[in-house]
């Protein structure tokens, strides 16, 4: 994929997790949570915009689907920074854009991700 191109889903995926934790601290009256305190530590101006802390855990702050989305787009944010973004993680085969448009955090081309289903 293209730089110019996995920039645009990076910015996608990044405004995206913004949102997310935007919301949850909306949901707790403006309250920032330590997660959130922790996430916005772990970022910095860097080549991707971001620093991953594996022994971050936001599991004990978030619930189940907040966390599993952010940890997706935690990966696929990865995927952008060492060029994989795009391409299916099982056969290799470029993920069209119209699937990264409608799911940003895809791993997996549609065939693949039917046969994982």
């Amino acid at each position: 994929m293209s730089k110019p191109v996995s920039d645009t889903f990076r910015l996608q995926l990044v405004t995206r997790r913004d949102e997310l934790l935007a919301r949850l601290q909306g949901q707790r009256g403006g309250a920032r949570s330590r997660a959130e305190a922790a996430s916005d530590k772990r970022e910095r101006a860097d080549d991707r915009g971001l620093v991953r802390d594996d022994a971050f855990d936001l599991g004990a702050e978030l619930g189940e689907r907040e966390t599993a989305e952010l940890q997706a787009i935690e990966r696929a944010l990865e995927r952008v920074h060492d060029g994989s973004y795009g391409l299916c993680l099982q056969c290799g085969a470029p993920i069209p854009a119209a699937r990264l448009h409608a799911q940003p955090t895809a791993e997996r081309c549609v065939a693949c991700q039917a046969r994982a289903e």
